[in-house]
């Protein structure tokens, strides 16, 4: 592909890799294959030597997503997802993340948890606590769940309706906002060893929050991190999850597979997100790559992977997203639309198309539904060149499939094309996640609704003024 843009002028690829806490996460089978280590995701040193391999690449990112619940759709059983462990057994990512940032410097952490599971303090404290560790390399991936084996786990009878989950979850990010951004004032703590004044008693404000789903009064817990808030990501794709996407999130993550598309995905996240008087949003592609020295080897090693891959687990994972039991269909028979309350972008699919199983097998060649690109270095690199530029995405979360091998592929051929061709940093920024993304400083900018609840100076208390003469 020829790019009329300048290598100076042209936008640089952003890159997380996409990963979860467990054995099979989205390319399922090649745990079997003798040179996967994933089922050693339950060591440190797998994920500390994981951070270093990708700071090593220059990644962004390393982007962990997390379910809460169990597939257990296809056949109506576990059987499938425990032989083949879909995503099962599975660990909480955010244990992972102090361990990771202590061996980097400047890796991002995107870390996925169901707002519908957790008590906005609770969480609202966690992160906090990890962007201050990781000095501003922080994210959350914000998921509302989509399992009904979910509910059930927590004692509930079944999953929420799709729109109410995005209701609680707005009331959700707005008390997060007002401790993240409105209980403390960035100058408060003094550390003041002479005066004996660690925190201003001034400058540190209660919040006072009466809603629908939450209630809250008192003060947050932890001082104003790097960021505040950490970087908000989100991957609802539905009409309501992208209404919600561009209030809140700052980079988005879709799916997809045709070009076309993926622009018109593209074009409609960023014409909802200006109406929202927003404009600085960032749009990653799930993507997955098998690269080697030459095109021809680049097949051969694809062909070996296809071996151990596992079609039929991508279907049980798929069977789970949309809430259909698949199983139940032959493999030529169109599988036909049903409304559920899982992932609705995902099941209307089957109301727009005649898809049958056959049909998914296919997409599902390495157990995953992603993209798939196979080539030499620089064929995946002008391959990922060509759809941002076609797309307008910004950048790709690159799925593993032999692990750690595919990465470590990736950062030795397909990195250093990328970089040759003007389209990928060849060191990092300074500063924290946020700044390395927009480059425009650590904190959410005024555009962003959290602006609303970020707390301004009030009248302080007698003992509190007492304490500002004392510090005068």
């Amino acid at each position: 592909m020829t790019n009329s843009a300048t290598p100076a002028a042209a936008k640089k690829i952003l890159l997380n890799a996409f990963d979860m806490n467990c054995a099979g996460h989205i390319n399922h089978g090649l745990w079997t294959h003798p040179r996967d280590e994933s089922h050693r995701f339950n060591e440190l040193s797998y994920w500390t030597d994981l951070a270093q391999t990708l700071e090593q690449g220059l990644f962004d990112g390393l982007f962990l997503a997390d379910i809460t619940g169990v597939y257990d759709v296809y056949q109506g059983n576990l059987d499938l997802t425990l032989k083949e462990s879909i995503q099962l057994p599975g660990h909480d990512p955010s244990t992972l993340v102090s361990a990771m940032a202590a061996v980097t410097q400047h890796l991002g952490f995107g870390v996925t948890v169901n707002l519908s599971y957790e008590l906005p303090y609770q969480f609202a404290r966690r992160f906090a606590s990890l962007d201050h560790l990781t000095q501003g390399r922080i994210g959350w991936n914000i998921v509302t769940g989509y399992l009904d084996s979910a509910e059930r786990l927590i004692g509930q009878k079944g999953l929420k309706d799709h729109d109410q989950r995005y209701a609680q979850a707005e009331e959700f990010l707005e008390l997060c906002y007002k401790f993240w951004e409105g209980s403390w004032q960035d100058d408060a703590v003094r550390k003041d060893k002479q005066r004996r004044i660690f925190t201003d008693p001034a400058k540190v404000h209660q919040i006072q929050h009466a809603g629908k789903y939450y209630q809250s009064q008192g003060v947050f817990q932890v001082s104003p991190s790097v960021q505040r808030t950490p970087v908000l990501f989100q991957a609802g794709a539905s009409p309501r999850g992208l209404q919600f996407a561009a209030r809140h999130a700052e980079a988005v993550f879709i799916g997809g597979d045709k070009p076309e598309k993926i622009k018109a995905q593209v074009d409609k996240i960023r014409s909802l997100a200006r109406e929202q008087g927003r404009a600085a949003v960032k749009i990653f592609l799930g993507i997955t790559a098998v690269t080697a020295e030459t095109d021809v080897l680049a097949q051969e090693k694809l062909a070996e992977y296809i071996r151990y891959a596992s079609p039929e687990a991508g279907l049980a994972h798929y069977s789970s997203s949309v809430g259909i039991d698949l199983s139940r269909f032959a493999d030529d028979q169109a599988i036909p639309y049903q409304r559920t309350n899982s992932i609705a972008s995902v099941n209307q699919k089957f109301k727009e198309q005649q898809i049958t199983r056959n049909d998914l097998k296919a997409q599902h060649i390495l157990g995953g539904r992603y993209p798939l690109l196979a080539g030499s270095g620089a064929s995946v690199a002008e391959q990922l060149i060509q759809l941002l530029d076609e797309t307008g995405i910004d950048g790709f979360n690159l799925t593993r499939t032999v692990a750690p091998e595919s990465h470590r592929d990736f950062i030795r051929l397909v990195i250093p094309e990328l970089q040759q061709r003007g389209r990928y940093k060849t060191e990092y920024a300074a500063g924290s996640l946020r700044s390395k993304l927009f480059n425009q400083g650590d904190r959410l900018p005024a555009s962003h609704p959290a602006e609303q609840f970020r707390c301004a100076a009030s009248k302080p208390s007698a003992a509190a003024e007492n304490i500002q003469k004392q510090l005068a």
